[in-house]
């Protein structure tokens, strides 16, 4: 069985211990919880009382109990309150050195803590794959654009994102590109480190049929997360979801009695769960990732998708991208009908030569 597929049903049994420790927690005599997956069950990590407001406790309280390792659950209590009580932080931590069945079986359990602690507790919700995006200051960060204006259309979002990266992405550095030309906002260039081209290479002859790569956002590079073997049915539960990925994958199906072979690259972006710094890489340096594929490895990508979560990724969604259903029939044009009632007899027109009868 796919191992994407597996965490679903895996680790999501709240022991009773952990259960009763939440239901006095929320009364308020508690500042911070930690939520940890042990032999496939949800069990109390550890927990603080509070010692001075939150914003005191909050750095000094977290940051020691996040492990670069082991992802975890957080709950943060605040000094604020709404009609049930105090108002909490859940907090999803997913360390980019934690392996990949650690992000997907937490991935796969995260609303189960949440509506065993209640969600209407829940105020605000960070996802944290750094220390600096759940410090306290990356709190205030998160909030401020939580209590931002109205969302944005599609376009103003667009808009925005090229204004970030512009402002804030840093250049990558002429040791680490593979191109040495100025980086621009047509998109950034991480270098594909060698297990990721090898398995490029891989897939132009057909050898394998799916690839996945992730950023390092540290070391600015593209890394291969794994090649497995997906079948079509696979493919949804190879998406993360929690963090972004690209996927290239041969799609193999038959169109009117053909039998077609075409390479889908799909880029999966789970909302907002993830970093601003996160957000504006992935798209930055897809088009120069994409580029960088049809030249050197020869591989002609037929689709480009974009997506938010795996399970958009069905045999209809996939078909129907590649062969749109035509219109069944056009309307004929309806000739307009005159007004209501008589206007008369109908006149005959006669071509040259012809004589009228009367009748």
């Amino acid at each position: 069985m796919d191992l994407s597929c597996q965490t679903r049903s895996e680790a999501g049994v709240v022991t009773p211990e952990l259960r009763e420790f939440l239901a006095r927690a929320r009364g308020g005599a508690v500042r911070l919880i930690k939520v940890r997956i042990q032999d496939e069950q949800l069990v109390l990590g550890a927990y603080r009382e509070p010692e001075q407001s939150w914003d005191q406790d909050y750095d000094h309280f977290l940051l020691p109990l996040l492990d670069r390792h082991e992802p975890c659950y957080v709950l943060y209590r605040l000094d604020s309150h709404n009609a049930l009580g105090f108002e909490w932080l859940f907090l999803s931590w997913s360390p980019d050195q934690s392996s990949v069945k650690d992000k997907m079986v937490y991935a796969a359990t995260r609303a189960t803590v949440k509506k065993e602690f209640g969600g209407g507790h829940v105020k605000y919700e960070m996802f944290g794959t750094l220390e600096e995006d759940v410090s306290l200051s990356g709190y205030q960060r998160h909030v401020s654009l939580c209590t931002g204006p109205a969302p944005l259309t599609l376009a103003e979002q667009e808009l925005q994102r090229i204004k970030l990266t512009e402002g804030r992405v840093k250049q990558v550095t002429a040791e680490n590109s593979v191109d040495s030309k100025q980086q621009t906002l047509q998109g950034l260039a991480f270098p594909l480190q060698e297990p990721a081209r090898q398995a490029l290479k891989q897939l132009a002859q057909k050898q394998i049929n799916y690839i996945q790569l992730r950023l390092d956002v540290e070391r600015e590079t593209i890394e291969l997360v794994h090649s497995h073997q997906t079948e079509m049915c696979d493919l949804a539960c190879r998406v993360p979801k929690d963090t972004p990925r690209y996927h290239f994958f041969l799609y193999k199906h038959y169109h009117e009695g053909d039998y077609l072979e075409s390479i889908v690259f799909i880029y999966s972006m789970p909302g907002y769960s993830c970093s601003v710094k996160e957000r504006m890489l992935y798209s930055s340096c897809k088009s120069r990732l994409l580029e960088e594929v049809e030249r050197d490895y020869q591989l002609q990508v037929a689709k480009k998708l974009e997506i938010e979560d795996g399970d958009e990724l069905t045999e209809e969604f996939l078909y129907e991208e590649f062969h749109p259903k035509q219109q069944a029939f056009r309307q004929a044009f309806a000739k307009p009908r005159g007004p209501a009632g008589k206007r008369g007899h109908k006149r005959l027109i006669k071509g040259p030569g012809e004589a009228a009868q009367d009748g």
